[in-house]
Parts: structure tokens; sequence; C-alpha cells
């Protein structure tokens, strides 16, 4: 059947089948990410973004193109996750404005609202970009613009879109040069194009299927490493607020007051407003500042702040269930709370004396209310929280700033070393401030080491790194790469380990057999004699080891 016209029912399908596809191609997306940042995320964040509108109007029962429109912006703003999910929300949000009071659209009303929507992006984004999203964006609806007409058919429409947002998307490593010394194109216009070809499939009648592939995060997870010295502002950091007219008469909102704030301390700035909700992503060094300046204006709706320099972001949940025990009917002293991946490192802190272990990490941020919602589970007169993740932080402070029935205390902790080594010095009988302050200088003397992998050939401080191997980081860098993880392991033992060291710890990982296991421990007795070696089951993800060393 030819389809000339595009009504609310259709549209769904189409934003469905573009989100679908899209979940598909993620991981291949993810590793095309390089700017503004080599953090690894844009497949997953736009994907993140796509899935939150098409939620929004799955059970919406109209057949009008604007009303589902409407309603797909406001998801998306919702949902938006990283610089390239809030670029796709306002995409969608300036084609809302241009299918607005049409129930259906031809050609030329399709055509006009690509357009509407890329110009909508443009003025969002502080200082646009070319060779990014937006270009393929741009270059797409310019194309589609110059040739429609009422009359025409939407598969020969959506044929010339796709076609030309390919071009454009190859185009992009002579406007961005960065794509082109890494010999890729730009990750989040090749997003865009999955999307866009989940548009036509759906306009031919193909309804696509989720793939029952199963991502391997171990590929992505050293992503964020490289190259972390060439990034300026390092702390992504997004949220929304409910503008309070209290405060607004105080302190007047205009989107431009706030980005120019923004501006002097941050980059890769978008700032959306939509009526009373305020959408914000930028990447900085003070998120803390960022966030006190925005409060002035409302209440946080949603808050995520992630350390780019660190982390490989590929976010596979929302929020993270903490695991739920008993609770006591009145307040015990005190109550502990541990964020790790891997039922060994879960059983590890509990057996410490944990009272509850939120599930997370490198790749799955807990949120601000998974916290919450685990301390009023403990049921405790204190409460300690170890993050054990330079990205859950800021989550885990924000819960302690708004709890008033409790004393919490976040420590600091950064890795699964630094939180194994401050618990085996808590104390139960001296007061929260003594234990606070002892277990924040002892997560300063231990020393944290991993092995993951690499996803690309790339080079990091004269080392060379290759796509499949595996590499060795010492604290935030990377000291060793070698296809061999067995070499890797010992070689990063070897950097860490030296005359003081009187500790070894090793979590090894769910993908190390039994074989490698006694190989590293047979290395470090008959090479260290003096030291305490501990070979610990964590079965954490990502990481095939982690290394505490004292």
């Amino acid at each position: 059947m030819t389809i000339f016209k595009i009504d609310g029912s259709l549209f769904k399908q189409m934003i469905i089948n573009g989100a679908v596809n899209l979940d598909n191609n993620s991981d291949r997306i993810d590793e095309l990410n390089v700017f503004p940042v080599p953090d690894g995320d844009t497949g997953t964040n736009m994907k993140l973004t796509l899935n939150a509108g098409a939620k929004e109007i799955s059970n919406i029962d109209s057949n009008s193109i604007s009303e589902i429109a409407k309603k797909l912006s406001r998801g998306l703003l919702m949902g938006a996750r990283g610089n390239s999910g809030v670029i796709l929300s306002q995409l969608f949000r300036g084609f809302a404005n241009g299918v607005e009071g049409h129930d259906v659209a031809d050609a030329t009303i399709f055509a006009k609202a690509l357009k509407k929507g890329v110009e909508t992006a443009y003025k969002a984004v502080m200082k646009p970009v070319e060779g990014t999203l937006l270009t393929v964006s741009r270059e797409s609806a310019e194309e589609v613009n110059r040739m429609a007409s009422p009359e025409m058919a939407f598969k020969e429409f959506f044929s010339r879109l796709v076609s030309e947002a390919k071009r454009s998307l190859q185009r992009t490593p002579d406007l961005l040069p960065i794509l082109k010394e890494v010999g890729v194109v730009d990750s989040g216009g090749a997003g865009l194009v999955v999307i866009y070809e989940g548009f036509e499939k759906a306009i031919n009648g193909e309804i696509l299927k989720l793939s029952e592939q199963v991502s391997n995060k171990n590929v992505k997870s050293a992503q964020s490493q490289f190259n972390v010295e060439d990034i300026t502002f390092g702390y992504c950091t997004e949220f929304i607020v409910q503008l309070d007219p209290e405060k607004t008469i105080i302190n007047p909102f205009t989107e431009q007051r706030l980005s120019n704030f923004l501006s002097n301390i941050g980059d890769s700035l978008v700032v959306v407003q939509d009526e009373d909700i305020v959408k914000v992503h930028v990447h900085t060094n003070e998120p803390g500042v960022a966030l006190n300046f925005a409060q002035r204006y409302g209440e946080f709706l949603k808050l995520k702040i992630e350390n780019m320099r660190e982390q490989h972001t590929s976010i596979v949940s929302e929020t993270s269930q903490p695991i739920q025990t008993k609770k006591p009917s009145e307040k015990k002293e005190y109550g502990i709370i541990a964020v790790c991946a891997g039922e060994g490192l879960a059983n590890i802190f509990k057996e410490m004396g944990c009272d509850i272990i939120i599930s997370g990490g490198q790749t799955m941020n807990p949120s601000t209310e998974d916290f919450l919602e685990a301390i009023k589970e403990i049921n405790a007169k204190n409460v300690i929280i170890l993050p054990n993740n330079s990205n859950i932080i800021m989550a885990a402070n924000q819960a302690a700033d708004v709890t008033d029935n409790c004393n919490v205390k976040v420590v600091n902790t950064k890795t699964i070393p630094q939180g194994y080594s401050s618990l085996l010095i808590f104390n139960p009988t001296v007061d929260l401030e003594s234990n606070y302050e002892t277990m924040m200088e002892q997560m300063n003397e231990v020393k944290s080491g991993r092995v993951t992998f690499a996803v690309r050939n790339t080079q990091f401080n004269g080392l060379e790194i290759h796509k499949d191997d595996y590499m060795g980081l010492f604290e935030k860098k990377i000291v060793v790469s070698n296809p061999n993880r067995l070499d890797v392991t010992l070689s990063l033992l070897n950097q860490m380990i030296n005359e003081e060291t009187e500790i070894v710890t090793v979590f090894y990982g769910d993908d190390v057999n039994n074989e490698e296991i006694e190989n590293v421990s047979e290395y470090i007795e008959s090479n260290f004699e003096d030291l305490e070696l501990e070979m610990l089951e964590g079965n954490q993800p990502v990481y095939s080891y982690i290394i505490a060393i004292e």
C-alpha cells in the first residue's frame, strides 16, 4: 500500500521501530564515540532517551500525529541522557511544534517539521559543532525539504531521507578532525541514521524486533580510559529542575541567564525549558557549583553526575534495586550501605557487616532514590555509605543531604579496594564522626588496580593499545597492554607492589578460570614472599581482576 499521509498510529509505530533498531545497534554506536569525550556512551544514551519517549506514547489512544508527537517530546525530554540524548529530544521537540494542529502529515508537512526540529536543536546547544548529530539531522532535513510535495509517497521520502543521512554521516570526519584522526564517523549521527532506518522500515511494513544478541559489556568497559588527559571538563552533569514560582520571584529565570553562568564553568552545554521544567546537560569540573546555581530557581526532579575520566558510561538500567533486608521494629545504632556489582563482592561486603548492598558500579550507577530507599529500609540511627565508585558519590551525598530522620555519612570511596579497606576498620563501639574520619584516612592508604578489555586501537601516554588487548590500570592510568590477560595481570602487579607493600588482595571476576587464578596466586607467593595474599571471588563484570595493595 502506498502511503501519502502519516497519522498518529503510524507515527507511533515508526517511533517504536526506530527505538528497537537503535537498541539493536547501540553497542556499535557506542564504539564509535570519541566526541565530545571518548566515554563510549552515545548509543546507550540515545537508546535510553528514545526508549523513554516510546514508553511515554505506548498507551496513548490517539490517532493524531500532533498529540502523539507532543507526548513523545515530553517523554524524550524527561528521559534524555547525555549530550546526544538531549539533542535528540530537541529534534523531536521541534518536530512536535512543526506538526502541531495536524492529525495527519503529508510529505511537505513532515519535511518542514524535521527542519523545525533541526532549528530547535541548534538553538538548544550553546556552541553547535559541525560533523555531529546536528549536521546529519540538518543536511538530511534540507534534502527532503528540497524535494517534498503533498503528493509525494513516503516510501520515496524516507528513501531520500535515509540516503542523505548516510551520505552526511560519511562526511562527518571531514568536518570534525578527531573523527578523521581515529578513523570513525560521528556516533550521534550514526544513531540518527539507525533511527531513520527504523522509520523507513515501518513505512515499508516491516516491524522490527529486539535482537537476541547479548551485549559484551567487557569490550566497552575500558573506553573511558582513552585520552583521559584530553578531557578538559571531567564531570558529565545532567539534571531536571522544576521551576518554583516563589524562588523565581526572587531570582527570575531565563534560559539565557542559566546558560551564561554554566558556560563559564563548562562546555557541551544544552539548556532546554519546557513550561515549568528545565533540562540541563553540561560537562564541568564543578558539578556542585552548577547544581547550587540551578537550585536557586527550583527543585531537582532528576540528577545524574558521571566522571568521564574514569567511566565508560554504558547504562543498562535507570535504577538499581537494593537487596532488601528485614526491617527491624526499632532503630539500631549503625547501618552500612555499600555499592558493588557481582555476587561475590556482594557476599564479601555483607560478611564484613554491610546491611544492604546496592547493585551498581562502573556501568550501572544507582540513583539518589536508590540510596534513600536503602536508608529507609536499614532503619538505623547512623548510616555509613560506601559508594565504591567516583560516579556514585554525588548521588550518595544527595541522599545524605535530604535525609533528616537519621545521621548519614558518605565515605568517598572511589574503588572497591578503598571500600573494602575502609570497612575493615569500622568500629561499632565508637561514634559516627570518629568512624567517618578513620575510614576516610584508611581508604587513602590503599592502591587500586584493574584489568579490563580494550575496544579499539589507540595510544595512551606513548603506550600502544590494540583492539581486543587486555589493559592494566593503576589508579586512573593505563600502564600495560597485551593480548595475554595473565601477562597483563602479572605486569600490573609488578608495577603496583613495592618494598612498602604488606597486603595484596585480588578480587577475580566472573570471566576468569581456576587455572589462571592459581597462576596469579603462585606468582605472587613465589616472587613476593613476605606479603600477605588474599584471593577473593568477586564475580564482578567488566574487570577480570580488581587489585588492592596496602
